[in-house]
């Protein structure tokens, strides 16, 4: 009977620091995923298509999607 007393004692035990530990909050801070910051959209002056600023190609008059936009709009 003293067997059987320690063994839930020690189990009641074990089961606490796990179900302690996995509320560890620095456990949750790896899991959680940081978002990137959102991208400038621009307007291509040639076709009105958005996208993203670091995708086209900046001429005199605005900017444009493609290299073939921007040689069409500005001769």
């Amino acid at each position: 009977m003293k067997l059987l007393l320690i063994l839930v004692v020690v189990l009641a035990g074990v089961w606490l620091w796990r179900s302690n530990r996995q509320s560890d909050p620095r456990l949750h801070r790896e899991k959680t995923k940081v978002e990137p910051p959102p991208l400038d959209m621009v307007r291509c002056k040639l076709c009105s298509v958005h996208f993203p600023a670091t995708d086209g190609v900046q001429g005199k008059k605005g900017w444009y999607c493609s290299a073939d936009h921007r040689q069409r709009a500005e001769p």
